[in-house]
């Protein structure tokens, strides 16, 4: 809605001082057409609202001039409350001020609206981690967020999973990211990405360093997650499914189903370790065609659980034993 918008502008440029209209445009998602009417309607209304041309232009408010036009709705309330997760607060050491900016908000708030912002509470919890993952151990957690945010340069003894394992490292934190129950450190030189349980020691010294201006944690996370993806799923395995069996993931377009009834599909795999683990979970619903070193694989594991337990006509089954006193 048009109002909304007006309200959204303003408190834009309040919160941020001078902002193009293209800028504007893209924090709305809106035609920068359609912000150059709006600041009109705004100007008309006798918002003292000035516009500077040149390279450094954009718009901004007067000096001094603050509206008052802050009111949350419903839903805006409801998400305030859902934003605020206790847990990974309490890991970064900000539960309690978490709790207090909490009851702060909902003072604030009118009436109509608190019994939306406690219902959040009250009907949903955010647990992130995974159920068969066991909780990351992160004592220097509290540590590394106050270096993100002073910007203070870190000394650390870093546990990684290839030889050399335990190195020294000089890390220029950037930030924080919270994936599925495990914080990573993103810092620079590089910048890369560590992850805090796995910091063995850290010092703190008084070098400071410069985040950045453009860096963006968020950008800088999404291509890091692409990455990981692409390379996890570099490699290629050929096999052959039985009627009603499937391999999690999209669909694949160059599946074809065999005068038999199989389908014979080409799916991603990360290695030969991880796709001989998961082929074998489907038995004799899945054969695999290739690569040769995978199918030769399998195949003798196949052969050694058939030397192990045997043809089931080569043993006597064990018999139930009979109770002294029976029913």
């Amino acid at each position: 809605m048009k109002s909304s918008r007006l309200v959204s502008i303003l408190l834009l440029l309040q919160t941020r001082g001078r902002m193009t209209a293209a800028r504007i445009a893209e924090e709305l998602e809106v035609s920068v057409r359609t912000v150059y009417r709006d600041i009109e309607a705004l100007n008309a209304a006798g918002v003292p609202l000035y516009g500077d041309a040149g390279h450094a232009g954009g718009y901004r408010l007067l000096d001094g001039y603050r509206t008052r036009l802050t009111g949350l709705t419903a839903d805006e309330a409801e998400a305030l409350f859902l934003a605020g997760v206790p847990g990974p607060a309490a890991q970064l050491g900000l539960g309690s001020v978490l709790a207090a900016a909490q009851l702060k908000v909902r003072a604030a708030l009118p009436a109509e609206l608190r019994p939306h912002a406690d219902r959040i509470s009250g009907r949903f919890h955010l647990d992130a981690p995974g159920w068969y993952a066991a909780a990351d151990e992160t004592p220097y957690l509290p540590a590394v967020a106050d270096a993100v945010w002073n910007c203070r340069a870190l000394r650390v003894r870093y546990r990684r999973w290839r030889e050399p394992t335990d190195v020294e490292r000089h890390l220029e934190p950037y930030g924080l990211v919270l994936k599925a129950g495990r914080w990573y450190v993103v810092a620079g030189p590089g910048p890369r990405t560590y992850r805090v349980d796995q910091i063995l020691q850290l010092t703190t010294g008084e070098e400071q360093f410069t985040r950045p201006d453009d860096f963006d944690l968020a950008g800088y996370w999404a291509a890091y997650q692409r990455d990981f993806h692409h390379r996890l799923r570099a490699g290629r395995a050929v096999v052959r499914l039985a009627p009603g069996v499937s391999l999690p993931g999209p669909g694949r377009t160059d599946a074809r189903v065999e005068e038999d009834g199989w389908t014979r599909t080409t799916v991603p795999i990360e290695s030969l370790d991880h796709a001989h683990a998961e082929f074998l979970r489907l038995g004799t619903g899945i054969e695999v065609l290739e690569p040769p070193e995978l199918r030769d694989r399998i195949a003798r594991t196949a052969a050694e659980l058939a030397e192990r337990y045997g043809h089931p006509g080569d043993r006597p089954l064990r018999q139930p034993s009979r109770s002294a006193h029976p029913a």
